[in-house]
C-alpha cells in the first residue's frame, strides 16, 4: 500500500511541479512576485498532496521570517527546498548550479534572482555568492542556506557532513541576523528515496543568532543550535523500525 500511495505522490507532485512551471512561463514578462506567489503555490499544493496521498501532517514551529535576514536551515530532503516559500515574507535561496540544467525551472528560478553557485568554482564562486547576497539583503530578502552543502539523512553526524565555510562569509559580510533551522522532513520524504513515508514533517525556527560574532563563535552556534534540535524532532517523530 505504501509503494501505491508513493506512486501515486510522485505522479502527482511531478504533475503539479510541470503545471506550475507552464502556468509560470508568462510570469518571466512580469515582475517577479509573480513568481514568487507561484512558488508558495507549489509549496502549499505539495504539503497538501502529502497529507492527502502520504498521510503526513506539517506543523511550523516559530514565528514568520520577516526583513534582510540569513536562514541557515538543516537539510533532509526535496521538501526543503520549497517550504519557506511559505515561512519567509520575500525568501531567496542559494541553489546549486546543477539545478540550472532543467529547463523553465531555470528561467524561473533566475527570474526570482536566486543565489545560483558553482560548488566546484572556488574563491571565485564564493566572491560571486558574497556579492549576490549583499545586493539581495540590500532589498529586505531572507536569504536561505543549506551550511552543510547537501542532504543529509536522519541520523547523520557533523562528520558526515561538516558546515562549509559559505555561510560563516556570508554572515561576516552581511552583518545580519541569522536564523538556526531545525527540521525533520527525512523521516517523511528521504533523500533520494522513492517511497514517502506517513508521519509528520516538523519544521523548527530556533532562536536568533544576532549579528557581530566571531566567525568561530558563529560557527559554534549555529553547529550547536541545529543539530541537537534536529535530534530531538527526529527522535519525536521517528517511526519503529524506521530511519
Amino acid at each position: 500500500m505504501l509503494l501505491i500511495r508513493s506512486l501515486l505522490f510522485n505522479i502527482c507532485f511531478f504533475a503539479w511541479t510541470i503545471f506550475l512551471c507552464i502556468v509560470g512561463v508568462p510570469l518571466l514578462f512580469v515582475e517577479r512576485q509573480g513568481v514568487r506567489r507561484a512558488g508558495v503555490a507549489w509549496a502549499r499544493g505539495t504539503i497538501w498532496l502529502l497529507r492527502m496521498i502520504i498521510g503526513a501532517e506539517f506543523e511550523v514551529r516559530g514565528p514568520y521570517l520577516g526583513g534582510a535576514r540569513l536562514v541557515a536551515a538543516k537539510h533532509q530532503s526535496a521538501f526543503d527546498t520549497m517550504v519557506f516559500y511559505i515561512l519567509a515574507a520575500d525568501p531567496v535561496y542559494v541553489m546549486k548550479d546543477e539545478l540550472t540544467r532543467i529547463p523553465v525551472f531555470s528561467r524561473l528560478a533566475r527570474h526570482q534572482r536566486m543565489i545560483i553557485v558553482d560548488r566546484s568554482g572556488g574563491a571565485g564562486a564564493l566572491k560571486q555568492l558574497l556579492r549576490e547576497a549583499h545586493a539581495l539583503a540590500a532589498d529586505n530578502r531572507q536569504i536561505v542556506i543549506f551550511p552543510q552543502g547537501t542532504r543529509t539523512a536522519p541520523g547523520e553526524t557533523v562528520a558526515d557532513a561538516p558546515y562549509q565555510a559559505g555561510i560563516a562569509a556570508l554572515y561576516q559580510l552581511l552583518k545580519l541576523p541569522t536564523t538556526p533551522i531545525a527540521l525533520n522532513s527525512g523521516l517523511v520524504w528521504g533523500r533520494r528515496s522513492f517511497i514517502k513515508r506517513p508521519g509528520k514533517i516538523i519544521i523548527e525556527l530556533l532562536p536568533e543568532i544576532p549579528a557581530g560574532l566571531s566567525r568561530v563563535e558563529f560557527m559554534r552556534r549555529l553547529e550547536e543550535a541545529i543539530e541537537p534540535a534536529t535530534r530531538r524532532l527526529e527522535a519525536e517523530t521517528a517511526q519503529p523500525g524506521k530511519t
